[in-house]
């Protein structure tokens, strides 16, 4: 297997820079995880109190249901928080039970990012596409379609998959155990909310938008972190996407900092909240030329789907 080539911190920062960008924080991750969930509260109950911005609340608690991905992403790096134990606890509890599995799958893709090897792979080397192709896409977000199938999928391939004559129902048993935290956790919810009279605002308002707006911006995320960029490449500053993001993206699409994705790929020791400082300190080194960067979203999804 090609490990792919990777910087050297050395090369760009100064020791006393490194040291910075990539100190542990006792208490940033742990607020950033506060925020987050904060913003989710603020948000429902902005469409509890003022049913007239239920679409907004959807768009904003979807964005911050992938920011605590993002969230966990930096503890699956270790980077979360100070203390080993704590970080993978916060990860796996207050943001995503997926980290466990999810940290070798990870891991794997940033020793071979963009080579043979890499288990992302799949995500970019479609690209470029249709236009017509994308909306379909984005058609299939926003109907609750991807989110079915990554989500329930399993019980239908796992049906499938069983030896004839096998019964269905341990199969059936064996999947749910899978998905018992995320059923467990659901459940609850909808059972707080309903005796508070607000069922309702937990399926508008959290459920929504986990099925409708979450797989559409991780799927610009996948489009804007590797698509379009070269399969096997051999620059390590060109092998994954930075782009710039203003405060509705920000908002919206591209939560704690996750469009510095190059930056991210360079240097994996620095937590999110330092990737802008970063990013700063190679354009003033006079790095920043040689990164592979996007104006924005927009422009980037035109060049992905250019007709």
């Amino acid at each position: 297997m090609a490990v792919a080539p990777r910087a050297r911190p050395q090369d760009f920062f100064t020791d006393a820079q490194w040291q910075a960008l990539t100190a542990r924080s006792s208490w940033r991750g742990l607020w950033l995880i506060a925020h987050c969930w904060g913003v989710i509260a603020l948000a429902i109950a902005m469409g509890v109190l003022w049913p007239m911005t239920i679409p907004l609340a959807v768009l904003i608690v979807g964005a911050r249901q992938l920011g605590l991905f993002i969230l966990m992403h930096d503890a699956a790096h270790a980077v979360l928080h100070r203390n080993r134990r704590v970080n993978d606890w916060v990860g796996e509890w207050l943001c995503s039970p997926t980290i466990t599995a999810y940290r070798p799958y990870h891991l794997q893709h940033h020793r071979f990012v963009q080579q043979t090897e890499d288990p992302d792979l799949v995500l970019s080397a479609p690209f470029p596409i249709t236009r017509a192709s994308l909306w379909r896409k984005v058609a299939r977000d926003l109907t609750g379609q991807t989110f079915w199938k990554q989500r329930f999928g399993h019980y239908g391939e796992a049906l499938r998959a069983r030896p004839a004559g096998t019964p269905w129902a341990p199969v059936l048993r064996a999947e749910l155990r899978k998905d018992r935290r995320f059923l467990i956790a659901n459940g609850l919810g909808l059972a707080a909310f309903s005796v508070a009279g607000l069922g309702w605002a937990w399926v508008l308002m959290w459920l929504l938008p986990m099925a409708t707006w979450l797989p559409l911006v991780s799927r610009v995320r996948n489009i804007a972190e590797h698509a379009l960029i070269a399969q096997n490449e051999a620059d390590p500053l060109r092998q994954a996407r930075t782009t710039h993001a203003g405060w509705v993206e920000r908002a919206l699409v591209a939560p704690y900092w996750v469009n510095y994705h190059c930056e991210h790929h360079m240097f994996t020791a620095i937590p999110c909240w330092n990737l802008p400082k970063a990013h700063r300190l190679l354009r003033d080194g006079g790095v920043l030329p040689r990164l592979a960067t996007e104006p924005g979203y927009a422009a980037l999804l035109r060049r992905a789907a250019p007709a």
